[in-house]
């Protein structure tokens, strides 16, 4: 009726949204990141002495006709073939192309071993194939733990290689199945960046090894 007025609907509460004080912003988390990476970064280090020793190595049986067979899994698998192409392409400078074959990139090979041997057995297989008495077979993981390499590692030591471990934080299975072995602390991700930087700083020493002894007349004619 006129003159009369209508009350309102009353308008529904809004419950206040809560910020839980306690969860990790993205700028923390960002930041740990760095801190893990920093961190792994930091304990190379310590093993510069064992990855001079490495590329020392690695020139010497690269210029008398040995060869490098590298293996991972995933993100490692990338870091192995990073380190091959390193070596078949080159790092820094001009030099000769050297013998270095990543496993895991050996599509065909790996799929049918793993369909009639099961997965543990693409890497092993291939190093019992391929690998001769002082090639080096070097294994990257940051668990230490995946049996596929364990495996190489064991298929390395029957042909005579010389088996290298590039891990994440030790003790693990793999360092105690290879020869020597580089382990670096923190979680996977710190852990994996970091072995970039290792690879970078072995092809850093090989190349510099290697120009040492060309100029000494001591490299093998390609």
């Amino acid at each position: 009726m006129s003159g009369m007025t209508t009350a309102a609907a009353p308008t529904p509460a809004t419950t206040p949204r809560t910020v839980d004080a306690t969860a990790p912003s993205i700028d923390r988390i960002l930041h740990g990141h760095l801190d893990d990476h920093l961190g792994a970064i930091e304990a190379l280090r310590d093993q510069l002495p064992r990855i001079t020793a490495w590329g020392d190595e690695l020139a010497d049986r690269l210029m008398h006709g040995q060869r490098l067979l590298a293996a991972g899994n995933g993100g490692s698998a990338a870091e192995a073939q990073h380190l091959t192409a390193e070596l078949v392409g080159r790092f820094d400078g001009e030099r000769r192309p050297f013998s270095a074959v990543s496993l895991h990139a050996e599509t065909s090979s790996v799929t049918a071993i793993a369909n009639d041997y099961g997965y543990d057995e693409v890497f092993a297989r291939q190093v019992l194939a391929h690998a001769r008495a002082g090639d080096i077979v070097m294994l990257f993981s940051t668990s230490g733990r995946s049996r596929n390499l364990l495996r190489a590692a064991e298929a390395a030591l029957r042909v005579g290689a010389r088996s290298w471990a590039v891990t994440g934080a030790g003790p693990n299975p793999l360092c105690d199945a290879c020869d020597e072995h580089l382990a670096l602390p923190g979680p996977s991700a710190g852990a994996q960046e970091a072995h970039l930087v290792a690879l970078h700083l072995l092809c850093r020493v090989f190349d510099d090894r290697i120009a040492q002894r060309e100029a000494a007349g001591n490299g093998r004619t390609p």
